[in-house]
């Protein structure tokens, strides 16, 4: 076995990508490390990213299959080699990658004979196919195949059962984590007093992300899970078994407490990215091209300012108002000159 030397800054710290490979299209592996940690510290750090990249993470499937005059999963079409339920199968591993929302549609129509694959899907162009190649059917006649599909992102893994039949489609078994396989260790350094930790992770993804991109993606869901307790506004104050719970008001602390609570806030908008929002793909693109990426981007902009962006709507505006009012009880300037 061979050791790998790995220079560590033992200083102050830092993360770094160590090997970073693509076995396919459909399979990226990349291996990271966290350094120097505190004893007990990295299994802390490793467990939690582990989780986040496995569970936190959204992906985009095909979740539902439609075909014309099919009386069940498991018929056979004449002048198609596969079965309805081996088409299902295949289609379960076409990877996507998309910003979308919600659920679209999308179609395949081919004519034979000759094979049908991932190219021959015409989806919305927010929706990327990354591998092309992958196999759907073998038309061995002269006959149209269309398919109807249900195109969906989402979190976790969505299993298809017997009464989720509807109107002749089928469900279709969706993967929508974008990362297959986590791996964490630790290797410890130093002695006594005097021990520190580096913390190894692993990510294997199907490609639809790099494993850089999960892990920060993974990063920013962590971090908004812990917001609402940096955006605490009082807190409570034990006098006694016997006695009220009493408010502490924020005039009574310290100046340096009070900054302290402010650069949290302003933190904690700049770790809430607009593709958390639900926004509409077009008022996103907008935003992503006029260089506003963060919820403190956006809250320093003012309407009039958004206005003038191009393909700008009032609508889109007004639904940037009632998100920001709904979700955090924010508004926008009506101009650059007028105070939040």
């Amino acid at each position: 076995m061979i050791r790998e030397q790995i220079r560590v800054d033992t200083r102050r710290l830092q993360w770094k990508c160590v090997e970073s490979r693509a076995y396919s299209k459909r399979l990226s592996y990349g291996r990271f490390i966290l350094s120097p940690l505190l004893k007990g510290q990295a299994d802390t750090i490793g467990i939690a990213m582990r989780r986040a990249l496995l569970g936190e993470i959204e992906g985009t499937c095909i979740t539902r299959a439609k075909f014309v005059t099919i009386p069940h999963e498991y018929s056979t079409i004449v002048g198609i080699q596969e079965s309805v339920h081996e088409i299902l199968m295949n289609l379960k591993e076409i990877v996507l990658r998309s910003n979308l929302y919600g659920i679209c549609d999308a179609t395949i129509c081919a004519t034979g004979p000759g094979d049908v694959t991932a190219k021959d899907i015409i989806s919305p162009p927010y929706v990327e196919i990354i591998d092309n190649t992958q196999h759907i059917a073998s038309l061995t006649e002269p006959i149209e195949l269309c398919i109807r599909l249900q195109i969906e992102r989402n979190r976790g893994y969505f299993r298809k059962t017997s009464n989720n039949v509807q109107d002749g489609s089928y469900p279709i078994d969706a993967i929508f984590m974008p990362v297959r396989n986590v791996n964490h260790s630790i290797h410890s350094y130093g002695t006594g007093n005097e021990k520190h930790e580096i913390l190894f992770l692993e990510i294997w993804t199907d490609g639809s992300l790099t494993p850089k991109e999960a892990l920060r993606e993974a990063c920013r869901n962590l971090i908004d899970l812990f917001i609402p307790f940096l955006q605490t506004e009082e807190e409570n104050l034990h006098l006694g078994d016997n006695q009220p719970m009493l408010p502490l008001c924020v005039s009574t602390l310290p100046d340096t407490l009070i900054k302290i609570r402010q650069n949290k806030k302003k933190r904690a908008l700049k770790s809430i990215f607009i593709d958390q929002l639900d926004l509409p793909p077009r008022v996103y693109n907008c935003l992503k091209r006029s260089n506003i990426a963060t919820l403190l981007d956006l809250l320093n902009t003012s309407q009039e300012d958004l206005m003038k962006l191009e393909h700008f709507r009032i609508e889109d505006v007004n639904q940037i108002l009632d998100i920001l009012e709904k979700h955090f009880g924010k508004d926008l300037p009506n101009n650059k000159f007028s105070p939040q």
